[in-house]
């Protein structure tokens, strides 16, 4: 069985957002991110899968643009979804660890400007 404490075993980076992956398979990937305050996890998409976030700890903002920008406060127990190919980015008011679980292979971009 694999198993993993994303809290127990918190990483933070004062340059860049901290991504951990603690399982991962041929086909999906877990993998939690630790924010900083004011870190962003900028905008990109993934062509070929959708991905789940799930906050567990802090605040922040989450935005898709699929031709508009929409945002939703995350705070612990939101649940997000990043359909696949549609932009999205983190933003972090406090310390802020989520989760997220994505169908591999799901590919990545990230957006320029």
């Amino acid at each position: 069985m694999e198993k993993a404490n994303i809290l127990e075993t918190k990483e933070f980076s004062d340059t860049v957002v901290k991504k951990v992956t603690y399982i991962k398979t041929d086909q999906v990937a877990q993998d939690t991110y630790y924010f900083n305050a004011g870190q962003e996890l900028p905008y990109h998409r993934h062509p070929q899968g959708d991905q789940v976030f799930f906050v567990q700890e802090g605040t922040g903002t989450y935005t898709t643009d699929n031709g508009t920008e929409e945002s939703t406060a995350l705070a612990p127990g939101v649940i997000v979804l990043a359909p696949k190919n549609v932009w999205h980015k983190i933003v972090a008011d406090t310390e802020l660890v989520v989760s997220q679980a994505t169908v591999q292979p799901a590919g990545m971009e990230a957006r320029n400007a």
